[in-house]
């Protein structure tokens, strides 16, 4: 590059190479920050000595600053990747780490005296605004940065649209979204830059000392000697790994390089391994403990405990993975899609003896959060200790855990949590706009008004809300708007909080298998070379019982363990059995092809089955209905499946005599 080309004297030349060993520290530095919060940390030095102590936002304001600075320094101002850095990104970087350190260090005193509106914290909002809206945008792309921008827009203009808005000063604006809680610094940036690093970093030490391989050698030795054992194997592994996964897409390119070959040599077509991967990564981020971190977020926005959500996910998670999975063995069976190789397939024995450590690591989490009553960023720092040790040790697979694979776990942690902070960052804006201009208001109450006291059309609507505005989104950033936007108006039409929270986030994490802008399904397409559209289609048939179990959950918390345990075990039973009667008249096969009629009969018997019995005054009568229909179709399926094998037996030797013996 020549410095004289932008301005800059030649002194800076040697400055201005990619800075990549600065990018992995600033990397390093933001897990840390983390770390530090799990551990308790600053706490501990705040009693320690009370002029260490420190307000939340000030720590807050710190790694949003490590943020910036590294999202100017990593990602390009277009589309081409950088081989060197441009002056202009250098001073951006510059500009905010001298602002973002400026809010750190003084915020105190900014936050006293808010209301006088100094020039110094107007200029320093203004800028780091400016400069969180940039950094979005080379990091995720124009859509969330042109909603956000659309927002503030409206709080400035809200006077020049339709409706009664009254616009925001930009001064007030400005210091009311950077250095309040309910902008910038609030609620889901504390969860990204707290929780959300110890769980990646938890899933990136999995990942290397091994975890990764156990799991997907586990997925193969349960399921590779069973019919389409190599799609059984992506759906068992995605289970396992996508809980605890930050993404959708990383699970799919993580698990899918192995699994979708895999599918497409064992006879499935292109689209449908492609389809299968992106909706079992897809169903982690809907499966406890993790739920792609909106899990922490539904449990501090609800101000309830981390256990309910977990608890409330679990009925629903399953339902989508147990439909998986019926869908691609009736899938195998219809295209006599045969198991994995035998010699393909690792022993269970030896792998769980290697790897035993992994699930250990799984039940001190576990045990932690639901027994200990921990902080989960708290219980999490124990589970990577119970898999550093051990890995360190023992190793998986002849590798031992050391300074090196810790050392790339905090970098890999550093830049996979660098896109959420800038996400929920931005996310802040909208909550912030919605509060200080009364918008949220007045969406609740049209939403309300359009649905005219109607449930049913109020869940219609939002569903397709969700969907739009989560398309090309994360997990975070999915349900962190909706939760803002949608969710209060279903709390507004009686809907249990806790309901209407899963609902928003079950229908915005459907976009990323829905066309036209379905990320997972696409990137498993890119893998496969299959097609991107067809692939999104064939993702949303496998993905059904998403659609339709939110709507259920909301009429019926029983799904949600919530109410009498025996409700709750019949509702769960009756809809497994619905799942599995939905599946075949998806699949178009139960024990051999369904026609158009038998299709028809056994969705309805399934939808019939899966409707909880409280669900509404006479679910009980169509909860028996479905299940007495959905028996009697199976009845008659296996007896005419089995008496034409008989008969088949029976004319073979009057058809081939030859083959007598």
């Amino acid at each position: 590059m020549d410095p004289a080309a932008h301005g800059l004297p030649s002194f800076l030349r040697a400055a201005l190479p990619y800075p990549n060993r600065l990018i992995d520290a600033l990397g390093i530095l933001l897990t840390l920050g983390g770390v530090g919060w799990a551990l308790g940390t600053y706490s501990w030095l705040a009693s320690y000595d009370q002029r260490l102590a420190v307000y939340d936002e000030q720590y807050l304001s710190a790694m949003l600053t490590i943020g910036l600075v590294m999202a100017f320094l990593k990602f390009p101002i277009t589309g081409k990747e950088k081989q060197q850095l441009p002056w202009y990104d250098a001073v951006a970087a510059l500009v905010a780490l001298a602002a973002g350190g400026y809010l750190a260090v003084f915020y105190p005193t900014i936050v006293d005296l808010i209301y006088q509106r100094s020039a110094d914290s107007v200029t320093v909002s203004v800028i780091l605004i400016v400069l969180l809206i940039e950094a979005l945008r080379r990091a995720t792309g124009p859509v969330l940065c042109i909603l956000v921008t659309v927002f503030i827009g409206y709080a400035l203009f809200a006077d020049y649209l339709p409706g009664s808005g009254i616009p925001t000063d930009w001064r007030k604006l400005s210091l009311t979204l950077a250095a309040n809680s309910t902008g910038i610094l609030g609620l889901p940036v504390k969860v990204a830059t707290t929780i959300v690093i110890a769980f990646v970093l938890f899933g990136q030490v999995l990942k290397n000392s091994g975890g990764m391989r156990f799991f997907t050698d586990i997925a193969m030795a349960l399921m590779g000697r069973f019919r389409g054992g190599s799609a059984k194997i992506a759906v068992l592994g995605s289970f396992l790994f996508g809980s605890i996964s930050g993404s959708a897409v990383a699970n799919v390119v993580a698990t899918g390089i192995v699994t979708i070959p895999l599918m497409k040599r064992a006879g499935y077509p292109a689209h449908k391994a492609a389809a299968i991967e992106a909706v079992a990564s897809t169903g982690g981020q809907l499966m406890p403990p993790v739920m792609g971190a909106a899990a922490f977020l539904i449990a501090e926005f609800l101000e309830i405990s981390y256990a309910e959500v977990v608890m409330a996910a679990i009925v629903p998670g399953l339902l989508y993975y147990i439909a998986l999975f019926i869908q691609t063995d009736l899938e195998a069976a219809r295209e006599g899609i045969p198991p994995v190789d035998p010699e393909a397939i690792p022993r269970a024995g030896p792998v769980f003896r290697t790897g035993w450590y992994f699930l250990l690591a799984f039940a001190v989490m576990l045990g932690g959060m639901f027994y200990l009553n921990l902080q989960p960023d708290t219980a999490v720092m124990w589970a990577i200790l119970a898999v550093i040790v051990p890995a360190a040790i023992f190793g998986f697979e002849g590798t031992r855990f050391g300074p090196r694979q810790l050392i790339d776990s905090l970098r890999e942690t550093g830049h996979g949590t660098l896109d959420l902070i800038l996400i929920t960052g931005a996310a802040g804006i909208v909550i912030g706009v919605l509060a200080i201009s009364g918008l949220g208001y007045q969406l609740t109450l049209g939403l309300v008004r359009v649905g005219q006291g109607h449930l049913f059309l109020l869940l219609f609507l939002s569903a397709i809300v969700c969907i739009v505005l989560g398309m090309g989104l994360p997990t975070v950033g999915v349900y962190v708007l909706l939760a803002a936007l949608v969710a209060p108006s279903l709390v507004e039409l009686g809907v249990k909080p806790l309901a209407a929270h899963l609902y928003v986030m079950y229908f915005g994490m459907m976009s990323m298998i829905t066309p036209p802008i379905a990320i997972a399904a696409f990137a498993a397409a890119s893998l496969a070379k299959a097609d991107a559209m067809r692939t999104g289609f064939t993702a949303t048939r496998f993905g059904w019982t998403a659609f339709i179990v939110p709507v259920l959950f909301v009429y019926s918390p029983s799904l949600l363990l919530i109410g009498d345990p025996v409700e709750v075990a019949v509702a769960f039973c009756t809809a497994v059995f619905g799942v599995a009667l939905v599946s075949c008249a998806s699949v178009g096969f139960f024990m051999r092809p369904l026609g158009i009629p038998g299709r028809l009969l056994f969705a309805a018997a399934g939808i019939a089955a899966l409707i909880p019995a409280n669900a509404f005054p006479g679910g009980v009568l169509v909860d028996i209905i479905g299940v007495v229909a959905g028996m009697a179709l199976i009845s008659y399926e296996y007896v005419t499946v089995t008496r034409a094998r008989l008969n088949d037996k029976r004319l073979m030797p009057a058809q081939f005599p030859s083959d007598k013996r």
